[in-house]
């Protein structure tokens, strides 16, 4: 490995913690609130069509999640290896890790494209029955699975990048593809330039263009830069191990973000004799990733660095580490619940919320806003378990939050007190989550943390 990529390094192990993960952690950022915008842009869109439009699409939503979650949560499996062996100075195995998750990718790509060929009609006869909210949904939901290759591998890619303290590239790859897809929504769903009317349908080919927009900028980016982690796919040969210490960390994060996935897929069961509510929280999922975006921003540039001083002994940096991200997230988390609280109607206008929509819109946002400040913690101390390979501890949280808390809250309020009081299911469920998190970090710290820097040092 060159001396670049060594200094590059060495700096997650002694540049100053406040700069360093701002550094690390600002392009991160930047492309996940760039992809909230493309997250609202493309509903505001739908919205126009009509209603129906935006109630199938929020049908899809929970499908894409769990899509989404295998993806991303492999990739976090595959950073927080990747970043453990740069720590401990085992390079090669490094590489075979980077190497591993893009056959890893392959097979998960697999499994979404013959849910998209497969399971698309009989998924959205569950819920519906009304042609329109039916026909919108089978079509983009078999797009955005069966067309779902770029997405996955390109988000492997930035994973492996962003293991070895890389931010900015992650940050490039991300753009491109969401910068296409907000430049081509409109031209697709509304047919201009020539180009036919295409509505739900052009929102989800717009959706897979801007994907393979980015694996392009990912495969060129990989192509003619020199990285700390090397793809050579001529030797490659399946590890096992490697395979298994992946999915230590990743198949925790890929179940926890699952299980919120099919809760939302359930809650949406509990709401579809309320079309409108359905609608109403679909809606609330695209707002407020503008406010968990930069929070999950700001993990990806501490997930590496405590990884790193993790595999490196180094007690103080990694603990400066978590403490300064939860101190940022918490601000940014208040700034939403303030808005949330204060001014919901801005947002749900976006949208074209009227009448009903609008006050079970306002409704909802503020009940659900809430549960933010718990949350950040939560988040915080979930990517902590995460960089010292106990994604276990996360995936616990998130099963009380979610399994325990968010469902049974959800099925027992609609039922006694009817939508508009459904949404109080949130805060409750995360409150419960917060106090499981912080119990289980406080184990995590008391048994492998507390004596870290006392058991030996890594050069």
């Amino acid at each position: 490995m060159g001396t670049e990529h060594t200094e590059k390094l060495n700096r997650m192990g002694v540049e100053p913690i406040p700069r360093l993960l701002l550094s690390m952690s600002w392009p991160a950022i930047l492309s996940m609130t760039i992809a909230a915008l493309y997250n609202v842009v493309d509903s505001m869109y739908v919205s126009w069509i009509s209603e129906d439009a935006l109630t199938a699409v929020s049908y899809i939503v929970p499908v894409q999640f769990i899509m989404i979650s295998l993806a991303v949560g492999t990739g976090v499996g595959v950073n927080s290896l990747i970043a453990r062996k740069l720590g401990a100075r085992q390079f090669e195995e490094a590489d075979r890790t980077a190497e591993t998750s893009l056959l890893l990718s392959v097979f998960n790509w697999l499994i979404f494209a013959s849910i998209g060929i497969f399971f698309a009609k009989p998924f959205m006869g569950i819920y519906t029955d009304d042609e329109v909210v039916f026909g919108y949904a089978v079509d983009y939901l078999r797009i955005v699975t069966i067309f779902s290759f770029c997405a996955i591998t390109e988000i492997d890619l930035e994973k492996v990048l962003q293991s070895t303290g890389n931010m900015i590239a992650p940050m490039i790859i991300s753009l491109s593809g969401c910068i296409t897809n907000i430049l081509l929504d409109p031209v697709l769903i509304f047919g201009y330039f020539g180009l036919p009317r295409m509505e739900v349908k052009g929102a989800a080919i717009a959706t897979v263009i801007g994907q393979a927009v980015s694996l392009i900028v990912a495969v060129f980016i990989l192509k003619t830069r020199e990285h700390a982690v090397q793809f050579n796919m001529k030797e490659f040969r399946i590890d096992w191990n490697i395979i298994k210490d992946i999915y230590a960390v990743a198949l925790p994060s890929i179940v926890m973000q699952s299980v919120a996935s099919l809760v939302l897929i359930a809650y949406n069961w509990i709401l579809s004799a309320t079309p409108v509510a359905v609608a109403v929280l679909g809606v609330y999922g695209k707002i407020e990733s503008f406010v968990f975006m930069p929070v999950f921003g700001l993990q990806q540039g501490a997930l590496p660095l405590m990884a790193y001083n993790f595999g490196a002994r180094n007690k103080k940096r990694m603990m400066d580490t978590l403490k300064m991200s939860i101190l940022i997230s918490l601000i940014i988390i208040s700034v939403g619940t303030a808005i949330f609280q204060l001014v919901p109607e801005l947002p749900l206008s976006i949208f074209h919320a009227e009448g009903e929509m609008m006050e079970l819109g306002v409704a909802a946002l503020r009940e659900i806003s809430l549960c933010f400040i718990p949350a950040a913690v939560g988040i915080s101390t979930g990517t902590t378990f995460q960089a010292t390979g106990h994604g276990v501890y996360m995936l616990i949280e998130s099963l009380i939050r979610q399994v325990v808390g968010v469902l049974p809250l959800a099925y027992i309020l609609y039922n006694f007190y009817g939508p508009k009081y459904t949404f109080y299911s949130y805060p409750l469920a995360e409150l419960l989550g917060m106090i499981f998190a912080v119990v289980l970090f406080a184990y995590l710290y008391n048994t492998e943390i507390k004596d870290l820097d006392k058991v030996g040092t890594c050069d």
